[in-house]
């Protein structure tokens, strides 16, 4: 190789390590540095002891033995994870890719060419048949990275793969805080219809009991009859329910990518499903730092931020080397006999000049990428911050409202009781027992709505967090 060329190979192994990306500093976060304060955040304050959601795995925050093994099924065969993994190889293999032209390209080439010349053409006054045999190593344009052009598209390369491994990583959380509400949500579904079938045989006696009453002429048609709407209501609540535990059931089927048995199928909610009251939401960028989504865009932006450094790198020139060693002979006996010995080297230099404004407008679409990846980070952090309020908001007052629901259950109960006996003793009308029948049920159905929204939320509350793997 002509030995002009050293000192730009060197130069552009120097260089190496350079490009013209501009310096990447991570935007301020636009929400605030604590968390709401309120009336209903008073029961978010929390014990040095206590672990972040981030230190805690799935397996110690979920305890119920039936949801643990949901959960595992659903990590091992839920299709929206398996696709999220399988995009993490692919963004590997493409990294790979954009890595490797780094590097020379090089090959190895065996040719043979068999030629005849016109007489007229052959210099000779005959016809001439020419034989040419090569053997040859070399490299096929190879970019001198003088301007990290090619690094550039690397760095972009890998933080896109980055940013695919948090999305799975999301993903597998959103998995696990969905198969928890699923079974949650199946397990109320099935307590109300319990409520519901238990309503009927009550409401059924007691319209047995008014019918006879009537035929006896000592209830009227009114009582009948209002007796007749209590049994409806029932049976209408237990179609409704019945519908909603099949689809529940079909949710969760779904969720966790096979036909769940009924096993593993919950009977009714439990307060010993999760275990959550140590966990800590800490601080505003404690939870930021490790939600995946948040990092997810983090990445992005600093993949937009590399490609502005391939951008500019091609208003400057690029060399590319094309080179090859071997042997040739116009006689395959003699190709590697002394003399045969053959190089090449074809450096080419491309200096843009002209090209109707294109490399301008592709610098402004990567700067604008890269505005809109920084406001696609912010906006990431804010709905975050906006989630975990909410939630926080919820957890200080759902404690508070499950007792007050709790005790208004059993006021309600007291008083259907006493309308009871006091209709059978004659003193009141069957009217006022079925008002009492009513906001009886209707206060266990919302008794079983609170509890559910609890649960609910503190699955939602781990996942916002940035729950542990």
């Amino acid at each position: 190789m002509n030995r002009m060329w050293i000192p730009l190979i060197a130069l552009a192994i120097g260089l190496a390590g350079c490009t013209m990306a501009p310096k990447y500093t991570r935007p301020e976060a636009p929400v605030p540095v604590s968390w709401p304060e309120g009336p209903s955040y008073n029961e978010n304050a929390a014990t040095s002891q206590a672990k972040a959601a981030a230190e805690i795995p799935w397996q110690e925050f979920f305890v119920d033995e039936k949801l643990r093994k949901l959960i595992s099924l659903a990590l091992e065969n839920n299709r929206d994870l398996r696709v999220a993994a399988l995009n993490i190889e692919k963004s590997r293999a493409q990294y790979q890719i954009q890595r490797s032209d780094l590097f020379p390209k090089v090959e190895t080439t065996a040719s043979a060419t068999y030629q005849r010349l016109a007489e007229d053409f052959s210099g000779l006054g005959i016809p001439l048949d020419i034989h040419q045999y090569n053997v040859g190593l070399g490299m096929s344009s190879y970019e001198l990275d003088l301007f990290g052009r090619v690094r550039s598209l690397k760095d972009q390369a890998l933080e896109q793969f980055f940013a695919t491994a948090q999305a799975r990583r999301s993903v597998q959380i959103s998995l696990v805080a969905e198969v928890a509400a699923n079974y949650l949500t199946l397990a109320a579904d099935r307590e109300w219809l319990k409520l519901a079938r238990e309503t009927l045989a009550s409401q059924q006696a007691s319209f047995q009991l008014i019918r006879s009453r009537y035929e006896a002429g000592i209830s009227s048609a009114l009582d009948l009859n209002q007796a007749q709407t209590s049994v409806d209501t029932a049976r209408v609540d237990i179609a409704r329910y019945t519908t909603l535990a099949a689809q529940d059931l079909n949710a969760l089927d779904l969720v966790v990518g096979s036909t769940v048995t009924p096993d593993l199928l919950p009977s009714a909610l439990s307060d010993t499903l999760t275990a959550l009251k140590d966990l800590r939401p800490g601080l505003p960028s404690e939870v930021l730092l490790n939600r995946p989504d948040i990092l997810q865009a983090e990445h992005l932006l600093k993949g937009a931020n590399a490609n502005i450094g391939a951008a500019r790198a091609a208003f400057f020139p690029r060399i590319t080397l094309v080179s090859s060693v071997g042997f040739g002979s116009d006689q395959l006996r003699d190709l590697f006999v002394s003399g045969s010995f053959v190089y090449s080297v074809a450096p080419r230099i491309t200096l843009p000049i002209f090209q109707g404004g294109a490399n301008r407008a592709n610098l402004k679409v990567a700067e604008v990428d890269r505005d809109i990846a920084v406001a696609q980070y912010e906006k990431a952090i804010q709905t975050a911050f906006r989630e975990v309020a909410d939630a926080l908001a919820q957890r200080g007052t759902i404690d508070d409202q499950l007792k007050a629901q709790q005790s208004l259950a059993d006021a309600t109960a007291q008083s259907y009781s006493l309308s009871r006996a006091r209709y059978e003793k004659g003193v009141d009308s069957y009217l006022n027992v079925l008002d009492s029948q009513r906001s009886l049920y209707a206060a266990q159905q919302n008794l079983i709505g609170v509890r559910l929204t609890r649960l609910i939320n503190l699955a939602t509350l781990y996942k916002v967090l940035g729950g542990g793997s």
